[in-house]
């Protein structure tokens, strides 16, 4: 029996110390490895969105049943999860809750704030 392929995640990180899911953005920068069991191959697509008063870059990167969104939201930078949603594609990271719904139109929500009100994006084609 063939052993399991691997497929391996390549994440540039800010390093910052004591920063767990996000970071500033700064000229310091890492490269983490994840090691996907089961995953023969990873698939990464780089969108750029519209989200009102400020753009929003985003690289969607997926191994196996690992999907991330790598989130760079003004000068920070953000590793956010997918978790169970709906409908859509929810992420998670830090302070920041990343919902896209189709190839086109997503949500923004900072988790931190009071009112929590989602900013609405359209992708910047």
């Amino acid at each position: 029996m063939p052993a399991p392929l691997l497929a391996f995640l390549v994440v540039p990180l800010l390093v910052i110390a004591g920063a767990a899911n996000s970071a500033s953005v700064s000229d310091t920068s890492a490269t983490i490895s994840i090691t996907v069991p089961g995953a023969d191959d990873v698939s990464r697509e780089k969108v750029s969105y519209d989200c009102g008063k400020q753009t929003v870059a985003v690289e969607y990167v997926n191994a196996g049943n690992v999907s991330l969104a790598l989130l760079t939201i003004g000068d920070e930078f953000v590793v956010a999860s997918n978790v169970i949603s709906a409908s859509g594609a929810r992420y998670t990271g830090g302070r920041y809750e990343w919902w896209s719904k189709g190839s086109k139109d997503a949500t923004l929500t900072d988790l931190m704030t009071d009112d929590q009100t989602p900013v609405v994006c359209t992708a910047a084609f």
